[in-house]
């Protein structure tokens, strides 16, 4: 970690709540919010999410499955997103998710009329907004917690621990 936690300390809380108490609740509360109140469909959202999470390596964000309604995307789904120009397992707004995170991250400004005509036959225009605001969040928030090392020690719901096994 690239920060001081104090022992007995949870670090996501420590370093969210504490240490920037004028931002970290606010932050967190965007980010809870993309979850529980996005209408976009399960498998776009995820092939968004883990696109981001592969291009930040974050290690929590990898390990992460959105659940709704008892249901996750299928375990091939992360290796799915990975080859999304050439999987089989996408249709075209899943396929288009994925894509959009990836150059949203990497390549903001080769966004071009092409792609906005694609985005634009297949999500509404606050569908986009919705996705654009979901994948703002997983960039930044990810990578703050990749840079910060706050990735590796991210306890997962249920009392899992983050892929590095540190707790």
């Amino acid at each position: 970690m690239r920060v001081d936690v104090p022992d007995g300390k949870d670090p996501i809380q420590y370093v969210w709540g504490e240490m920037v108490p004028g931002i970290g609740p606010a932050a967190s509360n965007f980010s809870l919010a993309v979850y529980a109140h996005t209408t976009l469909g399960l498998r776009e959202f995820e092939a968004a999410r883990l696109r981001i999470a592969q291009i930040n390596g974050c290690l929590f964000c990898l390990d992460w499955r959105t659940e709704r309604d008892g249901r996750k995307v299928e375990e091939e789904f992360a290796g799915a997103v990975t080859h999304w120009r050439t999987t089989d397992a996408f249709d075209d707004r899943t396929r288009l998710a994925a894509e959009y995170a990836e150059r949203y991250a990497l390549d903001h400004h080769g966004l071009d009329d092409d792609f906005w005509n694609r985005m634009s036959a297949h999500y509404s225009q606050p569908e986009i907004v919705e996705l654009t605001m979901c994948i703002g969040s997983w960039l930044t928030f990810g990578r703050l917690n990749r840079v910060l090392g706050l990735d590796a020690v991210c306890v997962l719901p249920g009392g899992g621990h983050s892929p590095s096994g540190t707790p």
